[in-house]
């Protein structure tokens, strides 16, 4: 499932081709709203927007109607694609969404939830009611985490588990997960009360500061000096992507020891036992 960076850069992507555009097609799959496709035509697609992993598509009122927005949640098999309005790309994906402009067209392929709702009203969607802060979509600052940390609905569960909730940060998933967790050199199995003054400071940076570099740098959560000297070391962009993630086996770049691979709330976790020791995490700097 894409992570809230690649859901932004999605985002700016069918911003890109369609926002400000005026929809000269609109098509559903679903038969629930294919009466909704001439009443969509010819409105100006007024801006895009991702709110931690959704998309939504807003759309300009008219003398008879209000305005209106899709939301779509991508799930594990959603996929937008970027072409021209008269030509779909070949795949064996089935379409469920598009909005055509004149000269662009954005298509939302195999995703099941897909909405329609007044702009106004979008905080009765559940997704949407649940999330947490979300630090590419809107101002989140350090001293925003700091207090979240002491939220009793945050404060004792492990962070193995806790950065994968999205109420608790929008966006974070699990490649996200195991970046933060060595950025900031804590356990997976630390919790929120548990953490010094610096440790928690050190874990909120870290969040604000994968998220980001993520984002900036289309996946890559590797420090970017390492990232391209690793790239003229013949590194492959898998290889040198990330520092912990994916990489169960290889030597850290900090210490030198192995990454161990473990589950966290039923998904693939990764970390450096060295670097994140529970009794030791105080004492290792974050990643310059």
């Amino acid at each position: 499932m894409p992570e809230g960076p690649e859901i932004r850069r999605m985002v700016d992507d069918i911003s890109h081709a369609v926002a400000g555009q005026t929809a000269e097609r609109v098509l559903f799959a679903f038969d629930r709203f294919k009466p909704f496709e001439g009443l969509l035509r010819g409105r100006r697609v007024t801006s895009v927007e991702a709110r931690g992993k959704a998309v939504l598509v807003f759309l300009a009122a008219t003398d008879e109607d209000g305005p209106w927005c899709v939301y779509s949640h991508n799930q594990l098999y959603g996929k937008w694609q970027i072409g021209t309005p008269e030509r779909e790309p070949q795949t064996q994906r089935q379409l469920r969404f598009a909005v055509c402009g004149p000269r662009k067209a954005a298509r939302l392929y195999s995703a099941s939830d897909i909405r329609l709702v007044r702009p106004d009203e979008l905080d009765q969607v559940d997704y949407l009611t649940r999330l947490g802060p979300d630090p590419l979509n809107e101002t989140v600052s350090v001293e925003d985490l700091l207090r979240l940390f002491d939220d009793r609905r945050f404060r004792g569960r492990n962070l193995g588990g806790l950065l994968l909730d999205q109420g608790f940060v929008a966006g974070i998933g699990n490649y996200l997960r195991s970046e933060i967790l060595f950025e900031a050199r804590l356990a997976p199995t630390r919790r929120p009360r548990e953490l010094d003054d610096s440790e928690r400071l050190r874990l909120a940076e870290a969040i604000l500061k994968m998220i980001e570099r993520a984002y900036r740098l289309k996946g890559i959560t590797n420090d970017p000096e390492r990232a391209e000297r690793l790239k003229h070391n013949g590194w492959t962009y898998g290889q040198r992507r990330h520092m912990v993630f994916n990489r169960d086996g290889q030597a850290c770049h900090e210490c030198g020891g192995a990454i161990v691979k473990t589950t966290r709330a039923s998904r693939r976790l990764y970390h450096c036992p060295g670097c994140q020791a529970p009794e030791e995490s105080a004492k290792h700097p974050p990643v310059p």
